[in-house]
């Protein structure tokens, strides 16, 4: 059955590359997406996407102005999310109809048309439109967002979550200035910086070892045991 996002829910959001192709290789590859997370989450925008970037080009503007959150009507609010070279992970609250499903599809549609055109290629980016799941507790969201900030940690990217600059780590860590962040999560987490820091590094061996397990089961005794594994939002 299919799951039907609702206004006001809160869903975890993933997607990854076609045969897990990479698909950030750059800073700017990053930066791009994340520019396109904050222009995207507003409704009626005053002008395109690629003419905000032009203006930034010309030095009319700064990437600040795209990431700083101005008084438009949101569509999307987006509470955590990680990038990881080839996959996305996102938590958003839907806040107009349809908003989370115009929000994935402007994102990911912006992100393939510049990295298509840079990189000389052609055809579909994505593996699929995106999956989700409804967070339903306090408690799993603040797993969640764990979780995803651990990403790159368990995939021996870095050693510490802090050295990922791709996620919103650093804002949940109140080290990035309030106009350059992208996340609105004051408003179903209460985060104090010290206690999140202590939070997140205690989990970085045990995240390792169980993705290690899925991995070892996944790929060696099949599908039928990949369920026994312990879930890492648990």
């Amino acid at each position: 059955m299919k799951l039907r996002i609702e206004d006001g829910g809160v869903y975890h959001i993933f997607n990854r590359s076609i045969a897990n192709f990479v698909i950030f290789h750059t800073e700017s590859d990053y930066r791009r997406i994340i520019c396109a997370f904050s222009f995207f989450q507003w409704r009626d925008l005053p002008c395109s996407f690629n003419r905000l970037l032009k203006r930034i080009e010309t030095g009319q503007l700064t990437e600040k102005d795209i990431l700083k959150k101005q008084i438009r009507l949101p569509r999307t609010q987006i509470i955590a999310y990680c990038l990881m070279p080839t996959h996305l992970h996102m938590i958003l609250t839907q806040i107009t109809a349809d908003g989370i499903a115009q929000y994935m599809k402007n994102v990911q549609n912006s992100y393939t048309r510049y990295f298509n055109t840079k990189y000389h290629r052609k055809g579909p980016l994505w593996e699929s439109r995106y999956k989700k799941v409804r967070v339903t507790t306090d408690n799993q969201l603040l797993h969640l967002t764990r979780y995803l900030h651990l990403n790159p940690v368990t995939a021996h990217l870095v050693d510490d979550p802090e050295q990922w600059p791709y996620s919103s780590y650093h804002e949940y860590l109140n080290r990035i200035p309030a106009d350059e962040r992208i996340c609105g999560y004051e408003d179903v987490l209460e985060v104090k910086p010290r206690s999140y820091q202590k939070f997140v590094r205690e989990r970085i061996h045990d995240q390792r070892d169980i993705a290690a397990l899925k991995k070892f089961h996944l790929e060696d005794c099949g599908d039928h045991l990949y369920a026994k594994i312990p879930s890492v939002q648990s």
